[in-house]
C-alpha cells in the first residue's frame, strides 16, 4: 500500500502551493469542516501524514492532541500558511529548556 501526504488547508493558496508539489488536500472554513476534513482523513488508510496549517488546527487542537497521543497514523504536523508562523518561533527551544533544565539562551 503507497502512503501518501494529505493537506487540510485554511486558505486556497497555501492549498495550490502544496498541490504543485504533489500533495492532495481539501480548503475549510470553521470548526465543522475542519473537524469532518480531519476526521475524514484520519479514517483514510493512504495518508501517512496529514499536514493541517496553523489557523486550521486552532480550530480542533483538542481532536490533534488527542490523535497525537493515541500513537496512530496518520502522523499529524502542523504548518504554517502563506503569512508564515504566527506561533511562538521559540517554542522548541523553550522545549528543550523545559526538558533538560539549561538555558540554552543568554
Amino acid at each position: 500500500m503507497k502512503v501518501r501526504f494529505y493537506l487540510i488547508s485554511d486558505n486556497i493558496d497555501t492549498a495550490i502551493g502544496l498541490r504543485l508539489a504533489g500533495v492532495m488536500g481539501t480548503v475549510v472554513h470553521g470548526r465543522e469542516e475542519t473537524l469532518e476534513a480531519f476526521n475524514e482523513a484520519l479514517q483514510d488508510e493512504t495518508v501517512g501524514i496529514l499536514l493541517i496549517t496553523e489557523l486550521a488546527a486552532g480550530e480542533i487542537q483538542e481532536e490533534i492532541n488527542s490523535h497525537k497521543i493515541s500513537g496512530k497514523l496518520p502522523l499529524v504536523f502542523v504548518i504554517p500558511d502563506r503569512h508564515g508562523w504566527r506561533g511562538d518561533k521559540n517554542f522548541i527551544t523553550r522545549y528543550v529548556e523545559e526538558v533538560v533544565g539549561v538555558k540554552m539562551n543568554e
